[in-house]
């Protein structure tokens, strides 16, 4: 994309690329993508990979500027930002303040509840921007124009919130950015939720395992946590085996993360794994440096009620349909609304609450929920004899 003067927030005189043509919007997606995988997988501080996110997908969907805010994960309000050309600290204090008591246009909880995770105000605001008391207020006086927010959520809640925005004259986001915006948001939680397991665990966080790891698989350094990790994952019976299969696996997995883009899509370096105690563990790897000796980090991490469902519901054998329904369930919607949310006549919801019932075992919503949610966790409590060790 060729680059064209822009004057920035400051007004300093700053390179920014054009829209892409149309004819070049998917390869710069897939670029993007392909660009964020590998720096999901970069052990990096939650601010260089915060910038880092920025600017690749800025080639893709050009912008002025971004924020991304890391939040907590219970409450949704912020906890840190990281700006790249956006508003001051006094006036981004005001856009919280608008955000948790004044009503507004995709507003980050109704987004982290909608069907999409992602937004632009264009759209909300049906081109009226000045409808949002923040723009009117902020963004505008500021000489931003339309902006692109994305809820950062993965299984375990809501850990970041980006906005992406345009200043003054510049097209609106289309529907295109946004959706895919929207389809990159899953991935870039996960970037985040690495950036900050790293920083807990080498701050010396007892609940979270960290190994780094030389070309060859040896450990270069290990915490407590993860000495006690690896001691109740096992190496099972293979002859030579230093570590878990599944610690091998993910460090091989981040290090094929590096060099040039991959002609596929890449598999994240990321698996579940089943103690010998019968506890889940989440392994995530990351790079920590280039070259022909890269060293990885590989994060351990108990699973959380939630991640363990949707390998639940894969076990009941559930449809595609009866996963949604399972899912909206779990949020707590009504049958009405259930219908509503997937375009569906209250009959089909309750037909698919008799199968759901059925292959579960259970007799009521909340069965269903205590079943996907809860259950797992008796596992060790119940059982005289450790399960045997399984990787997915």
């Amino acid at each position: 994309m060729e680059p064209v003067g822009i004057p920035d927030f400051w007004g300093h005189a700053v390179d920014r690329p054009k829209i892409p043509i149309m004819g070049n919007v998917m390869a710069a997606y897939a670029r993007a993508r392909d660009e964020i995988v590998r720096l999901v997988h970069r052990g990096s501080p939650v601010p260089d990979f915060s910038r880092a996110v920025g600017e690749a997908l800025g080639r893709a969907v050009p912008a002025e500027g971004t924020c991304l805010m890391t939040t907590d994960p219970a409450t949704m309000l912020p906890t840190a930002e990281f700006v790249e050309n956006g508003l001051p600290a006094d006036e981004l204090l005001r856009l919280v303040e608008i955000e948790v008591r004044e009503p507004d246009f995709n507003t980050w909880a109704r987004l982290a509840h909608a069907d999409r995770p992602a937004g632009s105000l264009s759209e909300a605001t049906a081109g009226d921007l000045d409808r949002s008391p923040r723009q009117r207020e902020i963004r505008r006086p500021g000489g931003f124009s339309d902006e692109l927010r994305v809820v950062l959520a993965g299984s375990t809640g809501t850990w970041g919130q980006l906005t992406v925005f345009r200043e003054a004259g510049r097209p609106y986001f289309s529907s295109a950015e946004v959706e895919f915006a929207a389809s990159i948001a899953g991935l870039i939680a996960d970037g985040l939720r690495r950036s900050m397991l790293l920083g807990d665990a080498q701050a010396g966080d007892d609940d979270v395992g960290l190994l780094v790891l030389d070309a060859d698989d040896g450990v270069r350094m290990s915490n407590r946590a993860a000495e006690r990790l690896l001691d109740e994952l096992g190496t099972s019976d293979r002859a030579g085996a230093r570590l878990p299969l599944v610690i091998s696996s993910v460090a091989r997995q981040a290090r094929s993360l590096s060099g040039s883009a991959p002609r596929t899509a890449p598999a994240p370096a990321r698996a579940r794994a089943r103690t010998q105690a019968g506890r889940w563990l989440i392994v995530r790897g990351s790079l920590l440096n280039d070259g022909p000796e890269p060293q990885v980090a590989v994060m351990l991490e108990a699973t959380r009620p939630a991640e363990m469902a949707p390998l639940m519901v894969d076990a009941y054998g559930f449809t595609d349909s009866e996963r949604r329904v399972t899912e909206l369930v779990a949020q707590g919607l009504s049958t009405k609304q259930i219908a509503a949310r997937l375009h569906v006549s209250s009959y089909t919801v309750q037909d698919h609450l008799k199968s759901i019932f059925a292959k579960s075992g259970t007799g009521s919503r909340g069965d269903l929920i205590a079943r996907l949610f809860l259950d797992h966790h008796a596992v060790s409590l119940t059982s005289r004899t450790a399960p045997p060790l399984k990787t997915l």
